[in-house]
């Protein structure tokens, strides 16, 4: 990455939890080059948001409307603001009109508001995150069958492939 190549990362790629199976530790990856640090936190049970565009100035966002409905996903908080993070171009977050956000059954995994960074890129690398990917599950009746996906969202869709298309330095 320090010499020119591309990353694109969904969902877990960000996952880091000490102590756990995921440890935060590699300081490289989860502080400069995702900037967002450890996970702290996430709703549950996977659900749609309203995600607002924040910066529609790059080719991987000025084809999306201003705000548009994801595809039902887990979605994860960090123990680092990216706002304060200069390296950081948040390009969107969950729009405030989203909150609450989750159905529980536990209150902490029920979000008030709060400005969320879901996608994001780092000015000193070429790459972008997506805290999208963990589409909704039946857990409950042990079938683990998939209830939604996150490729059934055409926005989605056209934002992760304009994506693709920045990281290999063409423009759709």
């Amino acid at each position: 990455m320090e010499h020119g190549g591309a990353w694109m990362g969904f969902h877990f790629a960000g996952f880091a939890l000490t102590p756990s199976d995921f440890p935060q530790n590699w300081d490289w990856y989860h502080n400069e080059f995702l900037g967002a640090g450890s996970y702290v936190g996430n709703t549950w049970r996977p659900t749609s948001a309203v995600l607002r565009v924040e910066d529609s100035s790059t080719s991987v966002t000025r084809r999306l409307p201003a705000t548009f409905q994801s595809a039902p996903n887990e979605w994860y908080k960090w123990s680092n603001d990216l706002r304060t993070n200069t390296d950081i171009t948040i390009l969107l977050s969950i729009d405030p009109s989203s909150f609450p956000l989750g159905t529980g059954p536990k209150p902490h995994e029920i979000w008030q508001r709060r400005l969320l960074p879901v996608v994001w890129a780092n000015k000193r690398y070429r790459m972008i995150y997506l805290n999208m990917g963990h589409n909704d599950i039946d857990y409950e009746h042990k079938t683990n069958k998939e209830l939604s996906s996150t490729f059934d969202n055409e926005t989605q869709n056209k934002l992760i492939l304009d994506g693709l298309f920045w990281l290999a330095r063409r423009t759709n």
